[in-house]
């Protein structure tokens, strides 16, 4: 789990715009109209292009969760005493969600 708040204060909600920005930047010259908007199933990437497209991705998320670094036991064991007394198992994972940002392995 890596911590939502980083130093200069922004959460995991405006870190996961960050990186979508990001991501619709790299995508936006692939943009099948000549306006270079992006709406479902309007890209046309060659496919020589995909490698490089999908390390560039990678890159770009990579450099958002290394940013916050990783929570520390302490952290971890907090937000879950803290959740714990939330009314239902989705207020708890709410709880979890909006104090780290959760990256599946």
């Amino acid at each position: 789990a890596l911590p939502s708040d980083t130093i200069e204060g922004t959460n995991a909600m405006s870190a996961e715009k960050s990186t979508t920005e990001r991501i619709l930047c790299l995508l936006r010259p692939f943009a099948s109209n000549w306006s270079g908007t992006l709406s479902r199933g309007d890209l046309v990437i060659p496919q020589r292009e995909i490698p490089r497209l999908v390390q560039e991705i990678l890159e770009s998320v990579n450099a958002e969760t290394e940013d916050a670094g990783e929570a520390s036991e302490r952290d971890v064991f907090q937000a879950l005493i803290d959740a714990r007394g939330r009314a239902s198992i989705q207020d708890q994972v709410a709880e979890l969600r909006r104090r780290f940002v959760l990256l599946k392995k």
